[in-house]
């Protein structure tokens, strides 16, 4: 089972996150080149190292129409105190600037160049953002506007992170208790207490503190990313770690202002459970054995292997073998009961190693390809797909 674990030791924001998960893919400048290629207007993406208390990370800086998050935040004066990005500020007080309403959102997120997987969570995040805006100031959700500066920037922290969890691919996702920190924040309201009003609201129901560093260490951002992809909030689980990204905030402190994020197998899990489900038959032709093999696949089956073994009164017959998850063998047996003529069938659980998986496309002289990855246990394993070899040759 492929684990992440989020360490918010110093809050969470949405650049500091997308940085720290483009560590953990192993190739930052490729993610930069992907994020970049998402189509975000006017946004460029640029993924740099940074330093904080002598750990080595990476810093994700956005540019909108060729200006930085930090000179944005200088022309517009809207100096929080805080290390991290300043994602939504909404339109009260700012009637000279064009805002985005959630709908002017959605238009921009669904003409993106990415999944509808990552444009869904995208929009989730969004989601809390705006009720949690809403919450705060006491006006419906189709009211709350996103301030300009802040529109493009936020687009990009969030979709970029959406993006890059969608790459890993976890199963399952823990985060740490959220340090929020203490004090207050400017913002165009007025002076607000640290969390500010929306970031409390997100992070209703997730084990937060603060009191240990004064300044506001959780974004709104930052929160609805955790709260969005959270499988749960805790301690560090017992994994086994492969590898360990590091996400660099904007100002510095005399602790490392970073987030940590962890990546490998949950210990307890590198030996996985399948459920066997098999079954002799002896009265099936080539063409029906086919047809259940391949239904059995389509419907999720781990795998659907076929045997041939000798019967009673001598007569040549199958063994079809079926593997699935424990919890699903009510189901693979009745569909193997539907599409064969078995009248009987024997199941066990068994343990197994299983190496991680994932896809990649990498480029070739004769085009893309996309290569199958497994790593695990000290190995790892490269092999191109056959389909997309075969339409080459």
């Amino acid at each position: 089972m492929k684990i992440m674990y989020i360490e918010c030791n110093m809050g969470a924001a949405g650049d500091m996150l997308t940085a720290a998960l483009a560590e953990v893919t192993g190739d930052v400048k490729g993610c930069e080149a992907s994020l970049n290629a998402i189509g975000i207007p006017g946004v460029r993406y640029s993924l740099v190292p940074s330093a904080k208390c002598g750990i080595t990370g990476t810093h994700s800086d956005i540019s909108v129409n060729g200006m930085s998050e930090d000179e944005h935040m200088h022309e517009h004066h809207h100096h929080h105190d805080h290390e991290h990005d300043h994602d939504h500020e909404h339109e009260h007080g700012h009637e000279h600037h064009h805002h985005s309403s959630l709908h002017d959102i959605e238009h921009i997120i669904g003409s993106l160049n990415v999944s509808e997987k990552v444009k869904t969570d995208a929009m989730e995040v969004y989601k809390l953002i705006a009720e949690a805006e809403s919450k705060a100031h006491g006006r419906d959700v189709s009211e709350i506007h996103f301030h300009e500066v802040g529109t493009m920037d936020a687009v990009a922290d969030i979709v970029g992170f959406c993006a890059l969890m969608e790459k890993t691919s976890p199963d399952k996702v823990v985060v740490s208790p959220v340090h929020v920190g203490c004090g207050e924040v400017k913002c165009a309201h007025g002076i607000l207490p640290v969390p500010a009003p929306a970031t409390a609201h997100i992070l209703k129901g997730i084990p937060v503190y603060g009191g240990e560093v004064i300044g506001e260490l959780c974004t709104p951002t930052g929160a609805a990313l955790l709260k969005h992809f959270a499988t749960e909030f805790g301690s560090m689980p017992v994994m086994s770690v492969e590898k360990t990204g590091y996400g660099m905030g904007r100002k510095d402190f005399e602790r490392a202002n970073c987030v940590r994020i962890m990546f490998g197998n949950a210990a307890d899990q590198e030996n996985d459970k399948v459920c066997e489900l098999c079954c002799n038959v002896d009265d099936m032709t080539g063409e029906e054995t086919g047809y259940a093999t391949e239904l059995l696949m389509k419907e999720g089956a781990l795998d659907v292997f076929t045997t041939p073994v000798g019967m009673k009164k001598n007569r040549p017959g199958i063994l079809i073998t079926c593997l699935c998850r424990p919890d699903e063998k009510e189901r693979f047996a009745k569909l193997i009961f539907e599409n064969t003529t078995t009248i009987g069938i024997r199941y066990c659980l068994k343990d197994r190693f299983v190496l991680d998986r994932r896809e990649e496309t990498a480029m070739t002289r004769y085009g893309e390809v996309k290569v199958k990855i497994s790593e695990g246990f000290g190995v790892k394993k490269v092999k191109p797909g056959y389909d997309d070899i075969s339409g080459l040759i």
